[in-house]
């Protein structure tokens, strides 16, 4: 994983996690990470991500975006169960294939 995230990190790329965990549990999650953990994530804010918040155990399932510069969506993936996740090496090529299209359209 931290090899992936690498990859990411050489193309100027940030990745932010996010948890409905409180502040101790998301800690204990994100003492494994290289990378930062938001917590206490709402069904207010779930709602307004278009994420999918499953009532009975009161979570969010995986919203995940990437995002340009600016802060645009490039590209979004949700789940509404643990699989359908972003991959790194998937990141990688949708931002080399965004930034070729960039640059051609800039001339």
């Amino acid at each position: 994983m931290e090899e992936e995230l690498a990859a990411l990190e050489d193309l100027d790329v940030s990745v932010i996690a996010a948890s409905v965990d409180d502040e101790d549990k998301a800690a204990e999650v994100a003492a494994d990470l290289s990378f930062p953990m938001a917590y206490g994530v709402t069904r207010e804010q779930a709602d307004a991500l278009g994420a999918w918040w499953e009532d009975r155990r009161g979570i969010i399932q995986p919203s995940e975006f990437l995002l340009s510069g600016s802060g645009k969506v490039i590209n979004s993936m949700y789940s509404a169960g643990p699989v359908g996740r972003m991959n790194p090496p998937d990141l990688v090529k949708m931002i080399a294939f965004v930034d070729k299209q960039r640059k051609e359209k800039a001339g």
